[in-house]
């Protein structure tokens, strides 16, 4: 018997998802290390375990509960994914963008994608929030390798085999989200986020190197969920909190309990600046 394809394996874990809750999220929102407090925003509120979702990877690092939370922030239907998997987990590509291909068969037509990053750039102190302007994928891999699978298509322009990557990140939703930031009183810097395998932090070499290419942030997550979301045709707005210094940039010794604590000191600011923007999307 033929394994099922990744469209019916979706597909399947969206109409699991569909007899949980009659809402259609109209946002998806994946949140990264530290931030998966945000949750308790969601109003009425269905929370479902990834573990219980047909065919969904379960997350497996602190910091990543693992749940998906469906309902209503600031009025706008919304998924909220607390927690993703990564590639350094041991998942294959497919499974590490497959939350993000569920999302878009639940009805999102917007990907809000954070992370907790390392901040290459000396200017970005622990606790700041950046919007992501580009990527740079350093991971070795491609979420789209494989056969294409142009049902996954949103729009008509949409789940081609080469698709154009150099909008990756919408400069409409990152106008809402410097909008929201200077309602709430404080400023949102752009920044280039590049993404590695991991599970290690970087060498200051590899940072030094990084900053020549023009990185000002460095993770390991988040391009292929932007890649997979752009091949669906879904606009992205990407967000980082710094939670340390990159490797060199500060003599600080990187630890993941940092990455967490950061997380929850901003925990309100970044909490603000999400329902502040999701009206405007």
């Amino acid at each position: 018997m033929t394994a099922p394809d990744i469209f019916s394996q979706a597909s399947a874990a969206a109409a699991y998802i569909g007899t949980q809750t009659p809402l259609v999220p109209r946002v998806g929102i994946i949140l990264g290390s530290g931030l998966g407090a945000f949750g308790t925003q969601v109003v009425d509120a269905t929370t479902i375990p990834y573990s219980a979702i047909p065919n969904f990877p379960q997350s497996t690092v602190e910091g990543h509960s693992g749940n998906l939370i469906l309902g209503t922030i600031a009025g706008v239907p919304v998924a909220v994914m607390q927690g993703r998997v990564h590639a350094y987990e041991g998942y294959a590509m497919n499974q590490v963008t497959f939350p993000t291909r569920v999302l878009a068969l639940l009805g999102c037509n917007t990907l809000i994608v954070t992370n907790a990053a390392g901040g290459i750039d000396p200017a970005y102190r622990p606790g700041t929030l950046v919007a992501i302007s580009d990527h740079i994928n350093l991971t070795g891999t491609n979420a789209a390798l494989g056969p294409n699978e142009p049902r996954f298509a949103r729009t008509p322009t949409s789940g081609l085999r080469f698709f154009d990557m150099s909008t990756a990140y919408s400069a409409d939703l990152r106008a809402a989200a410097h909008k929201a930031a200077e309602s709430l009183g404080f400023s949102l810097p752009e920044g280039v986020y590049l993404a590695v395998l991991g599970p290690s932090f970087e060498t200051p070499a590899e940072i030094r190197a990084f900053a020549t290419l023009g990185a000002t942030l460095v993770g390991m997550s988040t391009v292929h969920e932007v890649i997979v979301a752009r091949h669906m045709g879904l606009e992205v707005l990407g967000l980082s909190l710094v939670t340390n210094s990159a490797a060199g940039v500060s003599a600080e010794i990187i630890n993941h309990e940092e990455v967490m604590e950061i997380g929850r000191q901003v925990e309100s600011r970044f909490t603000a600046l999400i329902t502040a923007i999701l009206p405007n999307l």
